[in-house]
């Protein structure tokens, strides 16, 4: 298994379990260096269980980005219960590290598979992951990101473009 997704799924069994947070580890810090958006999706039987992340980093390090957003998704995500411990063996995790969001000037500069969008409206925003089943087009990621960001149809928005480096 993957470090970093190894990193996730300890996360998420010591906190189903025990309640306590994962420390991270001098090691691991060493070798993943840098800070980075970073959001850890959690699904069950193909279905989505949790996902949770953030754009841009909120803690010093992308293993504790990673640590915060793997319990949040397991156990915080509002449209999910939280995981309980006799699910986690059939649980698959993966978690996705961000770029720098750039600005986008128009849907040509987008593709669905390669760039995950963020769209902006004042204080809203959504935001949607590149490459997920069922999502084909640039303008399907942007009407997906509105209804997330409760931003209207006709509502001037702001668009941004990342990619990821994805781990399952």
């Amino acid at each position: 298994m993957n470090k970093i997704v190894e990193l996730a799924r300890n996360a998420i069994e010591l906190y189903v379990k025990e309640k306590k947070k994962l420390l991270p580890d001098k090691k691991l810090l060493s070798e993943i260096k840098g800070v980075a958006g970073v959001f850890v999706s959690i699904k069950k039987d193909n279905a989505l269980r949790g996902c949770i992340g953030t754009f841009a980093p909120t803690t010093d390090s992308i293993v504790e980005e990673i640590i915060r957003n793997a319990i949040e998704a397991a156990t915080f995500d509002p449209r999910f219960p939280p995981v309980t411990k006799e699910e986690l063996p059939y649980l698959k995790i993966s978690v996705d590290i961000l770029t720098d969001p750039v600005p986008v000037h128009s849907v040509s500069e987008l593709d669905s598979k390669r760039f995950g969008v963020i769209v902006k409206a004042q204080m809203r925003r959504g935001l949607l992951l590149p490459d997920l089943e069922g999502v084909n087009t640039p303008e399907e990621q942007i009407e997906i990101c509105r209804r997330k960001g409760g931003i209207g149809k006709d509502e001037a928005v702001e668009l941004f473009k990342f990619e990821v480096k994805r781990y399952k």
